[in-house]
């Protein structure tokens, strides 16, 4: 990060409304890009005293992993006043650096500015849901399912979203047939493609329940 960019990070981190957890899970073997992801959050982190960074293995922090659902390295997890359902898989590095920047804000915000109805059939969700959303670095589009996707999260105790990193998970990536980016996947059952408006997530949401 060089200093401008640092400097106008450090700004918008310091304008957080309140603390925020950023909860790291690495592992030692078997993760390529762990070392540089921590080294991320830890310079992020750095610029701010409003973000608080923990670092976990996932493989002997076991029990920490398995309460936040984390099966995968490396993982953060973003926990504010509203819970830890906000989730990046893989480094948010390159377009993605936004999103993470809108989850630390978002986490720490007492209300998302989703609109009053989708709050509200939010509200009425009683069952856990999933979004995963798949990016690349590179892809312009991708950060937009991913904020949109993480306020999903936060408006809901039973929803958690996530942003994975296709080229980091290619397995992953694979199994859910992701072609292009961003790549939204409800539930494991309703597939989007393609940066979506408000509504058309809430109808996944709701679809992905009706299956």
């Amino acid at each position: 990060m060089d200093q401008q960019t640092a400097d106008e990070v450090k700004k918008r981190l310091e304008a957080l409304e309140g603390e925020v957890r950023l909860i790291f899970f690495k592992e030692s073997l078997m993760c390529q890009t762990c070392g540089p992801t921590e080294d991320f959050y830890k310079e992020v982190a750095g610029l701010s005293s409003k973000v608080k960074l923990e670092v976990y293995n996932r493989v002997t922090d076991a029990e920490k992993a398995a309460a936040y659902g984390i099966t995968l390295s490396p993982a953060a997890v973003i926990e504010g006043p509203k819970g830890g359902r906000v989730r990046f898989f893989g480094i948010p590095a390159g377009y993605e650096f936004v999103s993470l920047l809108e989850a630390l804000k978002n986490s720490a915000a007492a209300a998302t500015d989703l609109q009053p109805e989708t709050v509200a059939a939010l509200a009425a969700v009683t069952v856990p849901v999933n979004i995963k959303v798949f990016v690349t670095p590179t892809c312009p589009y991708c950060p937009a399912a991913v904020v949109l996707a993480h306020k999903f999260a936060l408006a809901s105790p039973q929803i958690t979203a996530e942003m994975v990193e296709a080229t980091e998970f290619p397995e992953l990536a694979d199994k859910y047939g992701v072609e292009g980016v961003p790549k939204i996947v409800v539930n494991e059952k309703v597939n989007l493609v393609g940066a979506q408006p408000e509504q058309a997530m809430l109808k996944a949401v709701q679809d992905s329940l009706a299956v």
